[in-house]
């Protein structure tokens, strides 16, 4: 598989990576065995950037990664997050980017994962009460205990970037961003080509709307995230999936599944982008990474923008409750 880099000066990773939030089941139930295949199928593939998170099923993500790759060391290159507070059993969450608590959280994730160092360290939401420059030094000390290999942030805004960037360079940024989630083209694409940011598009896959197996909200589990997502509850998911035929049609002539030409549509954007659609599917993880092998022509990409041009998903993309703490601008 290609490869692109993690900053200016991080390591080099495949250009599909793998978000491993679906390990802990927000997407529906699954076992330790069907992610360990996932991840044994990455490897085939050359997937090596794998994407986490401290809460993500309160810490189980990162345990089933660090239980693979106790006897796989040295092929992965891990992010992981800290910054979002949740009490055991409590469903709202706070947060908190002061250095005792992302501290003691990185050593939890290290632990779990049963690394020393992560190649990247995020912060998964920003602390109103703390100005982004000091959460830097913070994130320098982690970085100079040789505990992280660098750090970035999850869903800030474009001058957020700048403002931390200005202290230290931030090795990568991770947002929404997909065929039907566009928001970061309105600036932050922009300011991460200038600082030599990475960005790191999440959920490129528009959270399963582009899989080539229909989808039927009915089926979602409780715990599914996208249960009461507004693009997912009628009338949005009949007018969303209506909207996408003509661009599975495309996939079809080309002899890929939609999955493959929303990520080879990511990756044909400004930037060494470096999308990880999540799956716990060794199959679906196939078809993502087959984008990395397809080439989209000026004609090939003028042609999806008049199927789905900016703007055409109806519904919000969160709930209230979902955008706590996401950055909006434009």
């Amino acid at each position: 598989m290609q490869t692109r880099p993690l900053g200016k000066n991080g390591p080099q990773v495949g250009a599909v990576g793998l978000g491993c939030m679906s390990f802990a089941g927000f997407y529906g139930k699954t076992d330790i065995q069907e992610s360990h295949a996932t991840l044994a199928k990455a490897m085939d593939l050359g997937v090596d950037f794998l994407d986490t998170s401290n809460v993500y099923g309160a810490g189980k993500s990162e345990e089933i990664i660090g239980a693979f790759i106790k006897d796989h060391p040295n092929f992965f290159k891990i992010a992981t997050k800290g910054g979002i507070k949740r009490e055991p059993g409590a469903t709202e969450r706070t947060f908190d980017n002061s250095e005792a608590y992302l501290r003691g959280e990185l050593e939890k994730s290290l632990k779990r994962l049963g690394v020393e160092q992560v190649a990247l360290y995020y912060i998964h939401r920003q602390d109103p009460s703390l100005p982004v420059e000091e959460v830097v030094e913070t994130l320098v000390k982690f970085k100079n205990e040789g505990k992280i290999g660098g750090f970035g942030f999850s869903e800030i805004a474009p001058t957020t970037l700048r403002r931390a960037h200005a202290v230290h360079p931030v090795m990568a940024v991770q947002s929404e961003y997909s065929l039907w989630t566009r928001m970061p083209e309105l600036g932050m694409v922009q300011a991460c080509i200038e600082l030599g940011t990475t960005f790191v598009p999440f959920s490129p896959v528009g959270r399963g709307i582009f899989s080539s197996k229909p989808l039927d909200p009915s089926t979602f589990a409780d715990t599914d995230f996208r249960k009461n997502n507004p693009r997912f509850v009628e009338p949005n998911f009949s007018l969303n999936m209506k909207a996408l035929e003509p661009f599975n049609q495309m996939a079809a002539d080309k002899g890929v599944t939609p999955a493959t030409l929303a990520i080879a549509w990511v990756l044909a954007q400004d930037g060494d982008m470096v999308p990880i659609p999540g799956t716990r599917s060794a199959g679906h993880l196939e078809e993502c990474a087959a984008a990395a092998d397809m080439n989209l022509t000026a004609a090939d990409l003028a042609e999806i923008e008049k199927i789905l041009p900016v703007g055409w998903a109806h519904g919000a993309r969160y709930t209230h409750n979902q955008l706590w703490g996401t950055a909006v601008y434009g």
